[in-house]
């Protein structure tokens, strides 16, 4: 009866005991910080950072089967058999550490090691013993064999500062653990037994005896054969530690900022194409330092899919004295002219402008504003696409004033600029020639996201719910979250912005790029903001977009930092390493077919002689008709305008006396009208009002002091040797000849200027005066 009730209550309390081993709550075997892993969209290491506690420890990966075959048959053999522990073998080493008066050898498998590794350091006692006992039997009743072997692989001390088989992989032999060999596999197997005293670098001869004993011990039971044998024992140990990869240290450091520390982050790089990138970047270092700029970054996105494939966020050789450190590719930047091809898109989608309707780059100045090109000269009139692509910014400012800042600022946050977060008065009519600031990230998903209105424009199913608007990818599980099919821009608007930036004429400092853009059928864009502070350059084609920043992080200004001298040469550089792309397909279903004056750039009228059937933005038919050609009557001669009957008709091209005036010059080709005989009719007044507006506002300054400054007006005339006489309300001021600017003094309030030219021509031109104070 004793005995039955001995063993009833021996089985329940190990019935008890399993119970509390198999189900009690229990805490997490480990908590110690990771490192930040960074892998390439194939698995391939980037970089990492050390843990916040000074280890080198990577979120747990899959351990390779010549690892665990390596770790098994050198730490225990009956791994797959046991409960978590070896009583026999922990007898024998107990009576081996009696025997020789210290501890010698403890028996532990390697589930009782990893419950001493999760219980941290702790003096090795047999209470402590014990406890590992009891650990070892709960790990092994919640965990399978591979999992245990698995914690075990990623929480081992592996010498030094090195914890756990990636690290150590990385760390001893430069590889992931995947593609050790069977004597390095070997090695790494060895270390967690005494990671302290045996390591590579120290105790070398110890180390290649465990290593040769665990190589003996995979050849007797048949893991490895004779020759596989002979030949790893024949491989050196590494004398020390290596440098772990560091390709992308600026995404490493900014993807930790943004919440991804500790983790084994997948991103969408490609190793390859990182380490070409960040090398041809730094083959044009010197160049730049020699100017004293020392920071760059280049971002490369796959088009279609918006993923990033190469990330540089600054220059290696700028160290910590230039802000090395710093990540430019995420820094708000002056965005210099990047924003005009999203303007010059939008009014072609509007039916305000053709894409070589002729626009006006005459003195411009709108209530103290005075943009200036970059060359400080006038065309007078320019082709809209060749003011783009020549980055003119008086045409530019001229189109934001007559399309709104506020419409502007909805489409540029439509597409993804979201920093460009402030008013419409705050930013005003300098937004489009670098009065926003942007990111390099930004600007770039910006123009990547109008190739993708292209490519999936006219798609069906899949493609038609896909959002083609959204900032770049960067990691591998990133996907845009908006489904819904949102186009900011219609796709003929953006094909032929994107032609603009790929076939007018450049100048001639980019003549050499041109046969190479046109080959890799590349759209570019450069930019420079004021003060010589950021040099951009921007390129895409229906594969790959690169965009690129040059500068110093600081915000020095130097001498020829523009973006068409340093940052498009790395551009174009950068295409190279990428393979070719083909071109985008015209949208032909949001184009029509329309008769387009081949000077004016207009929908042609009447008058046109040279006209071309030209495929436009479907909204260009609300365009204007060419105002610039008309029919006149010219005496025989031709050298006079007479009444009609008395002479002959003739088509004539004429622009506005403002835009003629800088227009004539440059165009030899160009006859102004001929003057106008007595009795012929006279549709329009010879001449114009530069500045300021008909109705706007002439800005008088007031000194410190009090004093009551002047504003210049400026006036044009078709004919250069005119005498224009000036009256203020009435009030004569003076006469002019050929230049005909004065600096106007008058009180707040409305007035009207007269101007009479010596052939009886009037033009009135009323403003408002408005004082302003520094």
């Amino acid at each position: 009866m004793f005995r039955k009730r001995r063993a009833f209550w021996l089985f329940g309390g190990v019935l008890l005991l399993f119970a509390w081993a198999r189900w009690a709550p229990m805490d997490p075997l480990f908590d110690a910080p990771l490192s930040t892993v960074l892998e390439d969209r194939y698995g391939r290491l980037l970089g990492a950072s050390v843990a916040p506690d000074g280890q080198w420890r990577f979120p747990g990966g899959p351990v390779p089967e010549r690892f665990a075959t390596c770790l098994i048959q050198f730490e225990d053999r009956s791994f797959f058999t046991h409960w978590g522990i070896r009583p026999l073998s922990l007898i024998r080493a107990f009576q081996q550490n009696r025997k020789a008066g210290r501890t010698v050898s403890g028996g532990s498998t390697i589930t009782m090691q990893l419950a001493r590794m999760s219980r941290g350091p702790r003096k090795r006692t047999y209470s402590a013993k014990l406890m590992e006992m009891l650990l070892a039997v709960r790990i092994e009743l919640r965990y399978s064999k591979q999992e245990i072997l698995a914690m075990y692989a990623h929480h081992a001390p592996f010498g030094g500062n090195v914890v756990g088989l990636d690290a150590a992989a990385w760390r001893w032999f430069g590889r992931a653990p995947a593609e050790l060999s069977w004597a390095e596999s070997a090695t790494l197997a060895v270390l967690p037994n005494a990671p302290s005293s045996i390591y590579p670098g120290k105790a070398q001869d110890a180390l290649r005896s465990k290593r040769d004993r665990n190589l003996d011990r995979l050849l007797e039971v048949h893991a490895i054969d004779s020759t596989e044998w002979a030949l790893a024992k024949l491989e050196p140990l590494p004398p020390q530690p290596l440098p772990l990869p560091a390709l992308a240290p600026h995404l490493l450091a900014t993807l930790s900022r943004q919440g991804h520390a500790g983790e084994r982050i997948r991103s969408t790089l490609d190793v390859a194409l990182q380490s070409r990138v960040s090398a041809t970047c730094e083959r044009h270092a010197p160049r730049l330092v020699a100017n004293e700029v020392h920071n760059a970054a280049a971002l490369i996105i796959h088009v279609p899919t918006g993923e990033v494939h190469a990330y540089l966020g600054n220059l290696s050789t700028a160290g910590p004295s230039h802000a090395g450190q710093v990540d430019i590719i995420r820094a708000q930047r002056s965005t210099g002219s990047l924003l005009k091809p999203f303007l010059y898109a939008d009014m072609l989608q509007s039916g305000e402008l053709l894409p070589h309707t002729l626009v006006a780059d005459v003195p411009t100045r709108y209530e103290g504003f005075r943009p200036r090109n970059f060359d400080e000269t006038y065309m007078g009139a320019v082709p809209a696409s060749e003011a783009l692509a020549r980055s003119l910014n008086i045409p530019a400012v001229r189109a934001l004033r007559e399309h709104g800042v506020d419409r502007t600022l909805r489409t540029l946050r439509s597409i993804g600029f979201n920093s460009i977060d402030r008013s419409a008065d705050h930013y005003g009519l300098s937004l489009i020639v670098g009065g926003a600031e942007s990111s390099l990230w930004e600007i770039a998903g910006a123009y990547a996201s109008m190739g993708r209105i292209l490519l999936t424009h006219g798609q069906t199913g899949v493609g038609q719910r896909t959002n083609p608007v959204h900032p770049p990818l960067i990691l591998g599980s990133e996907r845009t979250r908006d489904t819904t099919l949102r186009t900011p821009l219609s796709a003929a608007s953006v094909y032929a912005t994107l032609a603009a930036l790929q076939e007018v004429r450049r100048p001639d400092e980019e003549a050499g790029w041109r046969s190479f853009s046109d080959q890799q059928h590349i759209s570019w864009k450069t930019g420079t903001s004021f003060g010589h502070r950021d040099a951009w350059a921007i390129g895409l084609n229906d594969r790959w977009l690169v965009a690129v920043w040059a500068g110093n992080a600081t915000g020095e200004g130097r001498p020829g930092l523009t973006g068409t001298l340093v940052a498009a040469p790395l551009l174009f550089d950068l295409f190279r390493l990428l393979p070719r792309g083909d071109g985008f397909e015209p949208p032909y279903d949001d184009m029509v077919r329309r008769p387009v004056c081949r000077v004016s750039g207009f929908l042609s009228n009447p008058d046109c002689e040279q006209v071309d059937s030209v495929w436009i933005p479907a909204a260009g038919v609300r365009t204007r008709i060419c105002p610039y050609h008309r029919v006149v009557n010219l005496s025989a001669d031709g050298r006079a305008r007479v009444p009609f009957g008395e002479g002959a008709a003739t088509v004539w091209f004429s622009l506005p006396p403002g835009m003629e005036r800088y227009y004539a010059p440059t165009h030899p080709a160009y006859e102004p009208l001929p003057p106008s005989r007595s009795g012929a009719e006279v549709d329009e007044v010879p001449m114009e009002v530069l500045y300021p507006d008909r109705g706007g506002k002439l800005l008088i300054p007031i000194g410190l002091d009090g004093t009551r400054g002047k504003a210049v007006v400026e006036l044009a005339h078709r004919d250069p040797d005119a005498r224009v006489h000036w009256d203020l309300d009435g009030a004569y001021l003076l006469t002019t000849t050929g230049t005909h600017q004065h600096a106007v003094e008058a009180e707040d309030g409305p007035h009207t200027l007269t101007f009479t030219d010596d052939h009886g021509a009037v033009l009135r031109h009323s403003f408002v005066v408005v004082a302003t104070r520094p």
